[in-house]
């Protein structure tokens, strides 16, 4: 369901049960707070869709040709400097969440808002390829989990 006010993005989150995985409203939240951090200007939508393995599979396969499952994926759409007007989505595979929260000793809240910030700054334009550019985007991404959830 999108939610959203006047004077910032809206935000929709779809899959994964409406909310069982992650309330819906802290997604969100972790979507505007990385927003205000990196790209300010930003009114338009963004969607957040939570789903599995399968079909990031073939997300990933189609639009990077790369035929595995991962964690998260960012296609941007548009600029969404206007209301209504796309920025783009941001695909969480759950699956690969559960396992990495395991992996790191951390709630899947934690990691799902890891992997949230960390889309919604690819829509942003961040890019982790560079040593430098990587150092930035992952100091962000630490600063904001660690603002949305006290870890």
């Amino acid at each position: 369901m999108p939610a959203g006010r006047a004077d910032g993005p809206r935000v929709s989150v779809r899959g994964a049960g409406n909310g069982r995985v992650c309330p819906a409203a802290f997604l969100r939240r972790a979507v505007r707070a990385t927003l205000a951090r990196a790209a300010p200007a930003v009114l338009g939508d963004i969607a957040v869709v939570l789903t599995g393995d399968r079909k990031i599979r073939e997300l990933n396969r189609t639009f990077r040709g790369i035929d595995r499952a991962t964690d998260v994926l960012s296609f941007d759409i548009g600029d969404g400097l206007e209301h209504d007007e796309p920025l783009g989505d941001i695909v969480i595979s759950v699956e690969t969440a559960r396992r990495q929260a395991h992996e790191y000793g951390a709630p899947l809240r934690t990691e799902l808002a890891r992997l949230v910030v960390h889309g919604t700054l690819h829509l942003c334009g961040y890019d982790h390829r560079e040593p430098r550019e990587a150092a930035r985007m992952h100091g962000m991404t630490r600063r904001l989990v660690r603002e949305l959830t006290g870890a």
